[in-house]
This record gives structure tokens, sequence and C-alpha cells, in this order.
């Protein structure tokens, strides 16, 4: 999407069931193997009473819903916080919704507020991204 073509308060939302193989793998690719969210038997003894995804699993959504619904392809991620307010357990969709707060014309950057919640509402993570929308977007 054009710089031009973003205004306050647009919004976008994209949803994804957390299976077990999202979190092995996640795992995997990034080397965090604590067991909270490998092993069941550890993980049922943990505060949580199960395995629980990565918080950064979510926030990887959030990385998914900015790259390709708003602003979308070619934006560059430039910031971002987060704070986890739930865990996310397996089997659980979440629900990552991105909208436009600020628009900074002259350096062509949006700032989002960003929200991930799974499925009976709950927020799960939520925080404020800053992107670069380039000119030939």
């Amino acid at each position: 999407m054009r710089f031009e073509e973003l205004s306050i308060g647009q919004a976008r939302s994209v949803a994804r069931e957390v299976t077990a193989a999202d979190v092995d793998m996640f795992a995997a690719v990034t080397g965090d193997a604590n067991p909270v969210h490998l092993d069941e038997a550890v993980a049922a003894r943990s505060r949580f009473g199960g395995r629980i995804a990565h918080g950064m699993l979510s926030a990887g959504y959030i990385s998914a819903a900015l790259g390709t619904e708003l602003p979308g392809p070619g934006c560059i991620y430039l910031g971002q916080t987060l704070r986890f307010t739930a865990p996310v357990r397996i089997g659980d969709t979440v629900t990552t919704h991105v909208q436009v707060t600020e628009l900074v014309p002259e350096k062509r950057r949006v700032k989002l507020a960003t929200r991930c919640a799974n499925q009976r509402g709950e927020t799960v993570v939520e925080g404020e991204a800053t992107v670069l929308v380039p000119e030939d977007s």
C-alpha cells in the first residue's frame, strides 16, 4: 500500500491457530528451548499448567500482519513495543489487530497500535509499531 493511501484509524485483523508444530518450529529456529514451551510434564508443573507458546511467536504474528496486510509488502519495521498480558496456549486462535494511529509524511513513517487476542477476546500482547513505507510500495 502506498503511504498516500493510508489514513488514521485504518485497521486490519488476521487470525491464526497456534499448533504444537508452530511452537516446536519457533523453538528450533530461535534456539529458545525453554521447557515451558516444549515439555508438557515440566510445563504442567508451571504456573501455566501446560505448554504455552513463546511470547515472541505472537509478536511474529504482528510482523506478519504489518508486512502482508497494513501497510503491507515493502514496509520496513523500525520499532515495536510489546506488553505480554496472558499466555497463548497450543490450540488457541490468535487474532492480530493493527491500526494506524499516526502518519509522519515527511519521513514516510507510520505508527500503529498492535494487539493480539485469543479466541475468548482476551488480549495476550499489545503494543505499538513504527514502520517505514518506501516510496515504491
